[in-house]
């Protein structure tokens, strides 16, 4: 008998890679439009995630390929563990486990980002996947104001700032994916992030866009000839809208007028509550979802029609439910994040790969300061971009860089 080659292992790695660069694309990317996923199958937007989280723990066994270590996943370990400690001693609370158990799928994928994207997914991938995912749900938007008629875009996410700061977080992305041959792509996509995020109406958006976008300016990755152009595109498009749709607008910043009026005290009371229930308890918390439950109390039924509300503020309620030890450690993925794209940022040098440190940074940015605002820790922007600006890291460090990804991109 004549003894064929074995191909076969390098058959099955190849398909493994595949399989973890296509799930990975798919967290990241079909995290901004969850809620269409979720009208049509509540668990529908979980499926990708979890998927990506049983194939990488198949893959790294099968091949005896333990995870990289990183900084970042003794902190995520560490957050879990407080956050299994605070969690025990609410468990008697009505939102406890329920919030707990939103906690620890961000803990597990942002782990799962971190190790692919050092290693089988191309940074460039994930990069794209976020902004595509994140200019249908602009499309979404615009169309929610145009067709359906509402005050405030809204597209896949209930609340029109939700909306904002996937959309925000987005538009710095844009500049890492910018290559010759995609200018008017990618000057497309950022119309419609900007006139999505603008449309939702959402001083938060608006912050922490000008905030990005600032970064960018600051370290020579954003020409000012390119922002002037985009700002008059974006001019033209909001004078046409107003031209066809002047009333509708017109009635939409009379409504956001009026509601911000309102959520300038009601934030003011929940940002109290939040304070005070730190105060009383400092080091475990009131429990995940904690917040929820003692607002009323705290803030002696302030609110009527909302007893259950969040905090408003990413910072006050993390700290509020999870105490100063949690809040040092969720505060610790940010902080790792950041000095990880700065060493990324002075090691790489000029290039495709400072272009998407800065980039990676801006995004962040972006999300801190919309987070001032709003309550955002279960929404995955902030996760992957800590994951990404570590995963980044390892790549300059070990010499792999994004030149694996322009490899990737033409097989």
């Amino acid at each position: 008998m004549i003894a064929h080659p074995v191909v076969r292992p390098a058959r099955r790695e190849n398909l493994e890679t595949t399989l973890l660069r296509v799930l990975a694309c798919a967290t990241v990317g079909l995290a901004p439009v969850e809620g269409y996923l979720t009208a049509v199958q509540s668990q529908l937007g979980k499926v990708a995630p979890a998927l990506l989280t049983v194939v990488w723990l198949a893959v790294r066994i099968r091949r005896r390929q333990p995870p990289r270590p990183a900084p970042l996943h003794a902190v995520l370990a560490l957050l879990a563990v407080v956050l299994a400690v605070t969690a025990s001693a609410h468990a008697a609370g009505p939102f406890t486990a329920e919030y707990t158990v939103r906690w620890l799928p961000f803990l597990v994928v942002t782990a799962v980002l971190a190790d692919v994207a050092s290693r089988e997914v191309p940074i460039r991938w994930l990069l794209l996947a976020a902004a595509a995912g994140a200019t249908a749900a602009g499309a979404g938007a615009l169309y929610s104001l145009v067709a359906e008629g509402e005050a405030r875009a809204s597209g896949p996410q209930p609340d029109p700032n939700d909306l904002a700061y996937f959309l925000v977080a987005a538009v710095p992305l844009l500049a890492a994916l910018h290559r010759r041959g995609r200018g008017a792509v990618l000057t497309a996509a950022g119309i419609v992030l900007v006139a999505g995020a603008t449309a939702t109406f959402s001083r938060g958006g608006a912050l922490g866009l000008t905030a990005a976008v600032g970064w960018l300016l600051l370290r020579g990755v954003l020409p000012w000839r390119l922002l002037a152009a985009a700002a008059v595109a974006v001019a033209g498009l909001g004078l046409g809208a107003w031209a066809f749709a002047g009333p509708q607008l017109d009635r939409a910043l009379q409504e956001k007028s009026f509601i911000a009026a309102s959520n300038v005290d009601t934030r003011e009371l929940r940002w109290q509550a939040a304070a005070r229930m730190l105060t009383a308890q400092p080091v475990l918390g009131v429990g995940p979802g904690g917040f929820r439950e003692h607002y009323a109390a705290e803030s002696h039924n302030a609110e009527v029609d909302e007893q259950t509300p969040v905090a408003h503020d990413m910072y006050l309620e993390v700290a509020a439910e999870l105490g100063l030890p949690g809040f040092a450690l969720f505060a610790g993925v940010v902080a790792t994040a950041a000095v990880a794209s700065e060493r990324t940022v002075r090691r790489a040098g000029p290039g495709t790969r400072r272009t998407e440190a800065v980039a990676i940074q801006a995004s962040l940015l972006a999300v801190l300061v919309t987070s001032t605002f709003l309550s955002e820790q279960y929404y995955l922007p902030l996760w992957s971009l800590a994951a990404l600006a570590v995963a980044a890291e390892t790549r300059v460090r070990e010499g792999k860089g994004s030149a694996d990804a322009g490899a990737a991109r033409d097989q």
